[in-house]
């Protein structure tokens, strides 16, 4: 299994400090939008899933979430599910630029997590992980912990399903052209409020 006919899929879950519309959320609800145009720009973004009823690509099925939602009170969390070429470019993508900026800031929008915030995994090319793969995914992550079935960056592995090593000079290359792609968006985003 070579890594051209896989794509690597990440999915994200957490749970916001208030519901729709609280002014404590503004800052992501500003930058959601920005965070997905950036994306779209960078190096390796394949595709993302969009959410029923929203404007915007269409959703990989219906949208459901980990059991980690149990019990919290909420019927819906922040979430993201999308594909990319390879490890590096995710991870620029995701400690650069524009999304960085949003990290920096979650622990005021997002309740503290006893689960992990992310799941990666590798697909044929051509596959559609629809949410409740993705959900299944981050659950068995933090049942079993890091595998060629679930990991993350802190512990990667290849599309073959070797633990491997993240190539972190190419993730800097990689980043100094997200930037050049992103600027105003970067401009954009640091101008809006926390």
């Amino acid at each position: 299994m070579d890594a051209e006919a896989h794509h690597l899929a990440i999915y994200n879950f957490g749970l916001h400090i208030g519901p729709e519309g609280d002014p404590r959320i503004e800052g992501f609800v500003l930058r959601e939008p920005t965070n997905f145009e950036a994306a779209a720009r960078s190096h390796g973004f394949v595709a993302r899933s969009g959410y029923r009823g929203v404007p915007g690509p269409r959703s990989w099925g219906r949208q459901v979430f980990p059991r980690f939602i149990e019990g919290s009170g909420e019927t819906s969390g922040p979430s993201q599910l999308s594909l990319w070429t390879d490890m590096e470019s995710l991870m620029a993508f995701s400690y650069g630029g524009v999304h960085a900026d949003a990290l920096k800031h979650a622990r005021n929008w997002n309740v503290r997590q006893s689960w992990p915030p992310l799941v990666l995994w590798w697909v044929r090319a051509g596959h559609i992980p629809d949410w409740e793969e993705a959900a299944s995914r981050l659950e068995y992550l933090h049942d079993h912990g890091a595998t060629a079935h679930a990991f993350t960056f802190k512990e990667p592995f290849t599309a073959s399903g070797e633990a491997c090593a993240i190539d972190r000079e190419r993730v800097r290359t990689i980043t100094k052209d997200n930037a050049a792609r992103q600027g105003e968006l970067l401009e954009h985003v640091l101008s809006l409020k926390v």
